[in-house]
């Protein structure tokens, strides 16, 4: 039995996102009949033979694609990455300690609220005083912090670090959720690494954990038992039942990229994408750019009219275009356009277009 997808819009919804064809298509089919089993993908065991092949190559493949060495474990685990916010501080902040965070916007201020909530926080740097339109640079980090955190790519506010920050021997903990496996980093630099599969990874339901496992269990917290990730880790995400199907679609866009060259080149695809889109947006006198230059987002493009009253006729324009999911977040406004690993260059040249002929028809 084979299985059809219809044509696709060019997709830049920040999250759950495009994913590429050929996954649609075996995800689809799978659904259908898992491997020939008679049985759905949605129906098997997770403690079956098929389905705990599936967790290790998952799970190898995270560490081949991101080159995770020794001492660190690779998780897949439901919630989300607002879980991991919780889950950082539990397992990471001391019960007499205290934990330094980056806030670059909306998922990050979630973050220092979740661990606000366990002990001891300590904002460092925050881009709130510039309504988070620039990742701020030049803070100090306490040396005496249990660890630090930020995140790596602002969805809603279009910012991304290009340089991640130095804290000397203080463990570093990073929500990479819109941008993981779309440009390599140096996983050991890492006390932990996590990320929602919904952006660059699979759909949403699934969370990546990349954990150095020496640096557990030294809280003094009675964790409970789902909450410490050890457990977890002993159980190779087994513990309970995992997030069948998200895990499954994973592993085949991780497979994907592999094919692709890997994370390399993602970084490339992603560079040629963002470059295009900048230029139109700084190139053309009807719109403009509202995060500083220099900490653009390669992930999440966030632009304006520079006259809001022309919007109607621009949004009527790229929806007749087959453009979807272009509106800015809701707590913003404007436009917001992702572009996660799997959109096409094509789909940027759409939209480009699009934005060229509307500035001849307003300019």
């Amino acid at each position: 039995m084979t299985t059809a997808v219809k044509t696709k819009v060019h997709n830049y919804s920040a999250g759950p996102c495009i994913l590429p064809p050929e996954v649609f298509e075996q995800a689809a089919q799978a659904v259908l009949d898992f491997q020939g089993s008679g049985l759905s993908i949605l129906e098997i065991s997770h403690r079956s033979k098929p389905f705990v092949e599936v967790m290790e190559n998952a799970r190898a493949l995270v560490k081949e694609l991101l080159g995770v060495p020794e001492g660190y474990s690779v998780l897949f685990l439901g919630g989300g990455a607002s879980t991991g916010f919780y889950l950082t501080a539990l397992n990471f902040l001391r019960k007499e300690g205290f934990a330094a965070y980056a806030n670059t916007g909306t998922w990050a201020t979630g973050a220092v609220k979740e661990a606000q909530s366990i002990g001891r926080v300590e904002v460092v740097a925050s881009g709130e005083a510039d309504d988070f339109t620039r990742i701020p640079k030049g803070f100090a980090i306490p040396q005496d912090a249990d660890y630090f955190h930020f995140t790596s790519n602002n969805t809603i506010y279009g910012t991304q670090y290009k340089a991640f920050p130095d804290a000397g021997k203080v463990p570093v903990v990073c929500d990479m959720s819109s941008d993981i496996f779309s440009r390599p980093v140096n996983v050991a630099d890492f006390a932990m690494i996590y990320a929602g599969a919904q952006k660059n990874m699979g759909p949403a339901g699934a969370t990546v954990y990349i954990v150095k496992e020496e640096l557990l269990g030294h809280t003094g917290r009675d964790l409970g038992r789902m909450m410490d990730l050890r457990n977890h880790i002993k159980k190779d995400s087994m513990f309970n039942t995992p997030p069948v199907f998200p895990v499954y679609v994973s592993m085949l866009t991780l497979e994907w990229m592999k094919a692709q060259g890997g994370v390399a080149a993602m970084e490339q695809r992603n560079a040629a994408k963002a470059k295009l889109l900048y230029d139109a947006v700084d190139r053309l006198p009807l719109f403009e750019g509202t995060t500083a230059v220099e900490d653009r987002s390669a992930m999440n493009a966030t632009f304006v009219l520079k006259d809001a009253g022309l919007e109607p006729a621009f949004d009527e324009l790229w929806k007749a275009a087959g453009i979807s999911g272009l509106r800015g977040h809701r707590s913003v406004g404007g436009y917001r356009a992702s572009m996660y690993n799997a959109l096409p260059l094509e789909s940027v040249q759409a939209l480009v277009d699009v934005m060229e002929h509307f500035a001849q028809q307003h300019g």
